[in-house]
């Protein structure tokens, strides 16, 4: 059997899109350029950092292109059309794909989205639907269109959502999937086998708007399940924190606190001390912080915290 070899051009940025670089390049598909975000500071030194995917295409020795915008930009739109690629790959670039190149790829274009699409379409999938305290996660492979995450769906993978899960772990879990997915993809493509698509459901859309920094301002009159969910949304970026002593204190992993000998009459926000315990008083309820970062320090467990800050103790509050 005379099989076709397929070439491709691979967009993405994040950690969350290196695992489908390495799976493509590692099947021994053609990558003929990577397009990524241009070069960023970040940091505390505010340094040019590369992107996780431009770090991995020197390790491949794949060529990369970073263009600021695609929209409007004749230079970018005719370096990527005139590379004569096959398929063109998108795992969360960020860069809105204009339709010069939709055109071009005459729908061969396919993106690998985060969630169990129509659900949480949009930028921060796995953040939202972790605040939300969804059981299930996954990942859709769905044809690239002129809409938000609207195109037509080729397959899905689900997993469950534990109650450990922060963005962080589940994120990598759900970047393995999706390797692995695409990959399948792009064989049973190459062997020319018949590609399903699935129309979305637009009833089920939801939208997963990108993180705002203010989100992370904990909210006391949240609910302790409320605010632990938050927590694990939005660990590691922004992290949930509150002010201790004028200073950031983020909040890194917590629980819900349920021991009864503790009475509610404290005011809400309030950081303390019972036994060993570093508790935080929510309007109906406690939770107990287990692992904290102050600002400009690193993360450590709360009992290492408690070593070297003043923190109100008590042995028992009455009503």
């Amino acid at each position: 059997m005379n099989i076709k070899k397929i070439s491709i051009i691979f967009a993405g940025t994040p950690e969350f899109a290196v695992p489908a670089l390495e799976k493509i390049y590692l099947a021994g598909f053609e990558i003929k350029l990577v397009l990524t975000q241009p070069d960023r500071k970040s940091g505390r030194g505010m340094n040019i950092k590369k992107s996780p995917v431009k770090q991995k295409s020197i390790e491949l020795d794949i060529p990369v292109y970073q263009p600021e915008v695609l929209i409007n930009n004749k230079e970018a739109i005719n370096k990527i059309t005139t590379k004569k690629a096959d398929i063109l790959i998108v795992v969360a670039y960020g860069l809105i794909i204009p339709d010069e190149i939709l055109n071009a790829y005459n729908g061969h274009i396919y993106n690998i989205h985060a969630s169990l699409l129509p659900r949480w379409r949009g930028a921060a999938p796995v953040h939202r639907a972790i605040e939300a305290g969804d059981k299930e996660a996954g990942i859709t492979i769905m044809k690239v269109v002129n809409k938000l995450d609207a195109g037509p769906m080729i397959m899905k993978e689900k997993l469950s959502v534990s109650e450990e899960d922060t963005t962080d772990s589940l994120s990598k879990k759900l970047s393995d999937i999706g390797a692995s997915l695409i990959t399948t993809l792009l064989n049973d493509i190459e062997r020319g086998k018949v590609i399903k698509l699935e129309k979305q459901n637009e009833e089920n859309v939801t939208y997963a708007k990108k993180i705002n920094k203010l989100e992370a301002i904990a909210d006391f009159n949240n609910s302790p399940e409320v605010l632990c969910q938050k927590i694990r949304a939005f660990n590691p970026f922004p992290m949930i924190n509150i002010n201790f002593e004028g200073k950031s204190l983020k909040i890194v992993r917590a629980n819900i606190y349920n021991k009864k000998e503790i009475k509610h009459n404290l005011a809400s926000g309030k950081l303390f001390l019972h036994g060993e315990d570093l508790l935080l008083k929510l309007s109906s309820g406690i939770l107990k912080l287990e692992e904290v970062r102050l600002e400009g320090k690193k993360t450590m467990i709360a009992s290492d915290f408690v070593k070297g800050h003043q923190v109100m103790k008590i042995n028992s509050v009455n009503k």
